[in-house]
């Protein structure tokens, strides 16, 4: 039988002479980067990886290859990141990062130009309104035109729903984000309450169409199922279908949308609580054109994308979890023009001082196999 406390000891005895062979090794990259350093030679030598990796896996064998190919790619992205550290030091992206923080060594502003997709009443309003207390609000018709409001200029903030609790992701968001040059300064989780409005005097009964905001007639699929001689019809937004609603003299038509738009826009309440979710949460964020990041900083995103090959979002994720960073959303969207090449989203919890996530930061920034580096912002999240 075998004894499991003597095996164990074993194993102990062979971590220790592991450890002591890590140690060993890093120290010995560090004669690496030194020389490295002299000859003006990069960090990432794809040859010399190979050498070893076809070594390796060849005194292993068949059985253990893809053990050892999982062992040995790690020890590389680890060594690899010691020597970018030794010669490069603080990355211009870190510098960016603290001296971004040292500058709005503040509070967040309570007033402020703000662009907002959508019009009075929308849930985008609700958002700025309680993200800017005193906010002045520039309205456009779509996502694109508040994403080159901020860009241009014209405004400094903008407010864009990213994601509902019920209906997953905006994507249209996500794909302007690949086009457009911005920084995340704050983010903000409303709770959404759909009502049916109706003109005055229109009953259930009546109503053979309703219109809103696609994500949220998303949210009230069990309201449609229960009415199925109801169409849908998409709009722009929930408030400027809202209004449309009120302007267009049918009455046989009716919007989902918040509840301020029924005193807005001269309309009634028909139906009340009718999305499917009880807890139905939209999460906005607001954007700069710089970058600011502000005491209360929680949270970074970031948006990368990576060579088309096994492992390599593995070897991102492992990054995090090696310094116990908390991934909280991990979005892909395919880049345009490009057959089965995508970019990722990468949020997680940190704070700004945290001398570990800003030497990952450097490390993925300075990476010659991360094809796109774009660092969104850190921010504060209520």
């Amino acid at each position: 039988m075998i004894d499991i406390k003597n095996v164990r000891g074993e194993i102990d005895k062979i971590d220790h002479q592991l450890v002591d062979l890590f140690l060993k090794r890093l120290e010995i990259v560090g004669q690496v980067a030194a020389s490295k350093r002299e000859r003006g030679a990069p960090v990432y030598d794809p040859a010399r990886e190979r050498e070893i990796l076809s070594r390796v896996t060849e005194e292993v064998g068949p059985e253990y290859e893809n053990g050892a190919r999982l062992f040995f790619s790690t020890l590389f992205s680890i060594s690899k990141a010691r020597q970018r550290t030794m010669l490069h030091g603080d990355s211009p992206l870190v510098q960016q990062v603290q001296a971004a923080a040292a500058e709005y060594d503040r509070k967040f502003p309570t007033r402020a130009v703000v662009a907002c997709a959508g019009t009075e009443g929308s849930y985008a309003q609700q958002a700025t309104s309680l993200m800017f207390p005193v906010p002045t609000i520039v309205y456009f018709n779509n996502f694109e035109k508040v994403f080159e409001a901020v860009e241009q200029g014209m405004c400094p903030y903008g407010i864009l729903p990213i994601e509902n609790s019920a209906a997953g992701s905006v994507a249209a968001v996500y794909d302007l984000m690949l086009k457009h040059k911005f920084h995340i300064v704050r983010a903000l989780r409303l709770k959404i309450d759909h009502v049916l409005l109706a003109p005055e005097g229109v009953k259930l009964e009546d109503i053979r169409e309703v219109t809103s905001h696609p994500h949220a007639l998303a949210q009230c699929k069990d309201f449609f199922k229960r009415n199925p001689q109801i169409k849908q019809a998409a709009g722009l937004n929930t408030a400027l279908a809202a209004k449309e609603v009120a302007a267009s003299g049918r009455r046989d038509l009716a919007v989902i949308a918040s509840r301020a738009c029924a005193e807005l826009y001269g309309l009634r309440v028909v139906a009340e609580g009718i999305q499917d979710a009880a807890f139905n949460y939209t999460r906005f964020i607001c954007i700069s054109k710089n970058l600011e990041i502000y005491p209360d900083a929680n949270k970074f995103s970031i948006m990368l994308s990576l060579p088309h090959r096994p492992g390599s979002l593995n070897g991102i994720i492992s990054k995090f979890a090696s310094i116990d960073v908390n991934l909280t959303k991990l979005e892909s969207r395919p880049i345009p023009g490009m057959d089965f090449e995508f970019r990722f989203t990468f949020e997680f919890e940190a704070s700004p001082t945290d001398k570990n996530v800003l030497c990952l930061l450097a490390e993925l920034a300075m990476d010659p196999e991360i094809e796109h580096f774009d660092f969104l912002g850190a921010y504060g999240e209520r």
